[in-house]
């Protein structure tokens, strides 16, 4: 699958999963905006991108909670580039706690993040999408968004929350040419999940390795992590399928961690 040209713009994309979908995409024959809160990571990673594809990469600097900022950016890759065909809305980060110990403003925090976020740049990107007849949005959800685990409120309730989002777009968009899909990754083995082992074993009382062996991989079939370059692929797909069969669905890659 390729993507012939078109345009992109991912979320959270100066590294991690993000940063993977972006050369993806790049590598598929698409033009990415790589839009993060740090417009220096943002445009290093572009830059990146533009060393082994010349042109196919831009920095956008995006606070995804900010209406204005969210709005800005949008407009900065249509000026630039004409239009966008696709929304990956990844940025996203992690807060650990249980629910008596969860500080109100943190939960608020991690919901305007991953929920608010997914909502204005879905809103900024659709009236383009319309314009065009096509286009596709895609979440990036998790096994939490089928599963909950201790210690996540938040975070399962936003993930949760972005399914029906996902649903509720494609529904709107079907008659307009726009598909919306959720993907959902196992544990990946980023910086944000790096962070999440200490701090899982000192609320478990357990050790970094029990928290990776029988945490985080327990439920898999071999023990394995997802990897970045996985996910990547399931977002290729997503943006590149032709048509409105698989819209309002949602791809789990978790090493069989959850089954559908």
């Amino acid at each position: 699958m390729n993507l012939d040209n078109k345009i992109a713009i991912v979320t959270g994309a100066a590294s991690g999963i993000g940063l993977a979908i972006a050369k993806r995409y790049a590598a598929a024959g698409g033009r990415v905006a790589i839009a993060d809160l740090k417009l220096d990571a943002a445009q290093a990673a572009a830059d990146g991108i533009n060393a082994d594809h010349p042109g196919a990469a831009m920095a956008v600097e995006m606070d995804v909670t900010s209406e204005d900022q969210v709005n800005a950016g949008v407009a900065k890759v249509v000026d630039a580039w004409g239009g966008v065909d696709i929304l990956v809305s990844n940025a996203g980060i992690q807060i650990v706690n249980p629910v008596e110990n969860f500080a109100f403003a943190d939960w608020k925090k991690m919901l305007a993040i991953h929920l608010d976020g997914a909502f204005l740049t879905s809103k900024a990107v659709l009236p383009h999408m319309y314009a065009k007849g096509s286009g596709a949005i895609l979440f990036m959800g998790s096994v939490h968004s089928k599963e909950a685990s201790p210690l996540k409120s938040a975070y399962v309730t936003a993930k949760h929350g972005l399914e029906g989002l996902a649903r509720t777009i494609a529904k709107e968009g079907g008659k307009k040419g726009v598909r919306s899909n959720l993907i959902c990754p196992g544990f990946v083995r980023t910086p944000l999940v790096d962070k999440q082992i200490p701090e899982q074993a000192k609320e478990l009382g357990i050790s970094e390795d029990e928290v990776i062996k029988n945490v985080m991989l327990g439920q898999t079939v071999d023990g394995e992590f997802t990897t970045v370059d996985d996910i990547a692929e399931v977002a290729l797909f997503f943006a590149a399928f032709p048509t409105n069969a698989l819209t309002g669905q949602s791809l789990v890659a978790s090493h069989g961690w959850f089954m559908n």
